[in-house]
């Protein structure tokens, strides 16, 4: 990985005002994104990644790799939980432990969104199948983390974790829904009706992009003050697993796929932690597990780390 490169990755604009809404924080600026306005940019990304990946999807050809592309990341997104919870096992509670897996066995909407803008900059174009991919794998993390919790949890408190509640959260949660959606709608829409919207879908995206990771940046923030009472294992394991996952999934993905960007987001999707999904479906699920150890940990840490550090690696790896 060349410096020129890094520094390139470094001074993107996007990372840049991500950094500004953290910097503001820590100046304690009143600085602050309107949550309505930051419901609004999220849903509209969501939309617009979902609708394109469709429009991509539309004139792809199925292929075995498609489908094995679709089995490997549902695979990804059940087997991470299993050895992370018991690497964390080590120092956290069972519920803790379980709702962290499923943390980091799930997939975060935004980076997957951030890494689509990180490939248009190095002309590389995000396929279809790979929104699908990142759509199904949201549900199979939560399923994992449950089992688990379920397997090693007291007997005396098995029955106050509402399995079923979870579920529903997994397979209705509002961004799944409305990027499976939108992929569906992408794949019925002509060219020429999606030529109709092409301003909204694609050149309003980047601008959209950097005002919602400012507001990530805020909330990353806020989020990190307290974080550290925990004391150093949480931040070592939200630095090193998601690397790990990263990299382990873009070198086994080269065995069914040759295409540099799907391995690369095969890599972003195996380190990318949930900070939305799961920790809905958790909220209702397993009341017993601390939001103030893997928000944080998914948003303030890994998310961070994946857009400066993780995606050159994954990239170089990946032989973009």
């Amino acid at each position: 990985m060349s410096p020129t490169l890094l520094i390139e990755n470094l001074t993107n604009p996007a990372l840049l005002f991500f950094m500004l809404g953290i910097l503001a924080v820590i100046l304690k600026s009143d600085l602050e994104i309107p949550h309505n306005s930051s419901k609004f940019i999220s849903l509209y990304l969501l939309f617009s990644i979902g609708f394109r990946g469709g429009q991509e999807l539309a004139h792809e050809t199925p292929s075995t790799e498609m489908f094995i592309s679709l089995l490997f990341g549902m695979l990804l997104s059940l087997l991470i939980p299993v050895y992370t919870f018991f690497i964390l096992r080590k120092r956290f509670s069972v519920y803790d432990a379980g709702a962290i897996a499923a943390s980091y066995g799930s997939i975060s909407a935004v980076t997957f969104i951030t890494a689509t803008a990180y490939l248009e900059t190095h002309h590389e174009h995000l396929h279809g199948h790979m929104v699908a991919v990142m759509a199904l794998m949201e549900a199979p993390a939560i399923v994992s983390g449950l089992i688990l919790i379920n397997a090693f949890a007291p007997a005396s408190q098995f029955q106050r974790i509402r399995k079923r509640d979870a579920l529903k959260h997994a397979l209705t949660n509002g961004s799944v829904m409305l990027i499976l959606g939108s992929l569906i709608i992408g794949v019925l829409a002509s060219a020429e009706q999606a030529q109709g919207i092409k301003p909204f879908t694609t050149d309003l995206f980047k601008g959209f992009l950097a005002i919602f990771l400012l507001d990530m940046g805020i909330e990353s923030g806020r989020k990190l003050r307290n974080f550290f009472q925990y004391g150093w294992f949480p931040v070592v394991f939200a630095l090193l697993i998601p690397l790990f996952n990263g990299t382990g999934a873009t070198l086994l993905s080269s065995m069914f796929t040759d295409d540099v960007s799907n391995r690369f987001m095969f890599g972003v999707l195996a380190a990318s932690a949930s900070y939305i999904a799961v920790p809905a479906a958790i909220k209702v699920s397993v009341p017993q597990a601390n939001p103030g150890i893997f928000l944080p940990m998914a948003l303030a840490i890994t998310f961070p780390l994946n857009i400066t550090l993780g995606f050159p690696l994954y990239a170089h790896l990946a032989g973009m």
